[in-house]
């Protein structure tokens, strides 16, 4: 039997970060890891190691672990950053790029990114700006792998996290996907159990590159992911 899959997951106690510790429950061939700033609860008979640092000390925390990869599903809201562009920007652009160096730094191969649909440094919305200035900046550091998943409208519930618009539109979202067609498809809501599922699958992979993944690629990613063992 191989060796386990050595995977640190930066962002543990968000929506993707913990829906990534659901789906490690009764693997066998993933290692998780996850590194926060703060304790949160584990999933219910999980197997991992939780590192609670600030954020300046999650480097020598990669240093130690040594993951083979790195899912970074670090990321703010513009309430929660007070609506506030450099609070913003402190979280979901340097602290990304932070744990990516430190990562780059301490020869992580892979590193797969949660970003958001219509990322583009170009926008004229500074929340697509930042996301797209990250998934540029990423790329300059070429890591062997580099996935960077672009979910439409995140499908969970946030623990304490109260956004009228945001559930609306959640609520909505099985009727407006029905209506996105073609190069709308990438708009359409997205459970986030399957950006986990997508995001572990893909730090699994080995081929090298940079890949970027709509709805579309995501699903077919998290499709791929094996189901663990039952022993």
């Amino acid at each position: 039997m191989s060796e386990p899959l050595r995977i640190a997951l930066v962002g543990a106690t968000g929506l993707i970060g913990g829906k990534v510790m659901e789906a490690c429950i009764g693997r066998e061939d993933l290692r998780l890891t996850g590194i926060a700033r703060r304790e949160a609860p584990l999933p219910k008979g999980i197997r991992m190691e939780l590192f609670v640092a600030e954020p300046d000390r999650w480097g020598e925390v990669i240093e130690a672990v040594r993951p083979k990869a790195v899912i970074c599903a670090l990321g703010t809201t513009w309430k929660k950053a007070g609506q506030d562009e450099a609070a913003f920007r402190a979280v979901d652009q340097d602290l990304v790029l932070s744990v990516a160096k430190a990562a780059k730094d301490h020869g992580v191969g892979r590193f797969v990114h949660v970003s958001s649909v219509g990322a583009d440094f170009a926008s004229k919305t500074f929340y697509l700006r930042v996301k797209g200035e990250v998934e540029r900046d990423l790329a300059k550091l070429r890591f062997d792998r580099l996935d960077v998943l672009q979910p439409g409208l995140l499908l969970g519930n946030r623990p304490n996290d109260h956004r009228p618009a945001e559930r609306m539109g959640i609520l909505a979202a099985p009727v407006l996907n029905l209506m996105l067609h073609g190069g709308m498809r990438k708009y359409r809501g997205i459970r986030a159990e399957t950006v986990a599922e997508a995001a572990m699958s893909l730090a699994k992979r080995a081929a090298r590159g940079r890949f970027v993944h709509d709805n579309d690629g995501i699903l077919r990613a998290a499709r791929a992911l094996a189901k663990p063992e039952q022993t």
